[in-house]
């Protein structure tokens, strides 16, 4: 390994253990105030566990988004739950907070905090992990699979050289795409 690739393995897991810290210090810091929220109108016995329900979600969608950072996809849906758990852990907060700037903003900046550490992490993940070459998704059938000895080149409608007139006149699909209908 060179003394590069060391070091940015090395911050990598140090950005993944400082964004585990922040993101446990943020669910204590808020963990009152979401169960003083759910105070009002829920039975004592499920407060106590009313931050599990804004932060269970929440936690569930950031390891299927690390699974997927590592497996170099994209995690699309997992985002959007992480947002949408962040968001409410946040509008719980500041409802809860004092009516004054300094005391909105604080109450806002544990949840806030813990997912900006959390995109950092994954963005670790994403630059650590080198994209695969992988093979194109659509490729065209070699010419001797298609019993065509020259595959070479396109005509002026842009059909690969060595097509049948029939093959020819097969539109393209409707995306536009360079797939043909063979033998149509």
């Amino acid at each position: 390994m060179t003394l590069l690739r060391t070091g940015s393995m090395f911050t990598a897991v140090l950005v993944a253990v400082i964004a585990a810290m922040v993101s446990i210090l943020s669910g204590l810091a808020i963990c009152e105030t979401l169960r003083h929220s759910a105070g009002l109108h829920t039975a004592r016995e499920v407060v106590g566990w009313w931050p599990l329900l804004i932060y269970g979600p929440w936690m569930v969608a950031s390891l299927s988004i690390l699974r997927s950072a590592l497996h170099q996809r994209r995690a699309l849906h997992s985002w959007s739950i992480v947002l949408l758990f962040s968001t409410l852990a946040t509008l719980l907060c500041v409802a809860q907070a004092p009516r004054t700037i300094a005391a909105g903003t604080s109450s806002a900046l544990p949840a806030v905090a813990a997912l900006a550490c959390f995109q950092q992490l994954v963005r670790q993940i994403t630059l650590t992990r080198p994209p695969r070459n992988a093979a194109p998704r659509h490729r065209n059938p070699p010419a001797s699979a298609l019993g065509r000895t020259t595959a070479v080149g396109r005509s002026p409608d842009g059909v690969p050289a060595g097509y049948s007139m029939p093959e020819k006149r097969a539109a393209r699909s409707p995306s536009g795409s360079h797939r043909y209908r063979y033998g149509a």
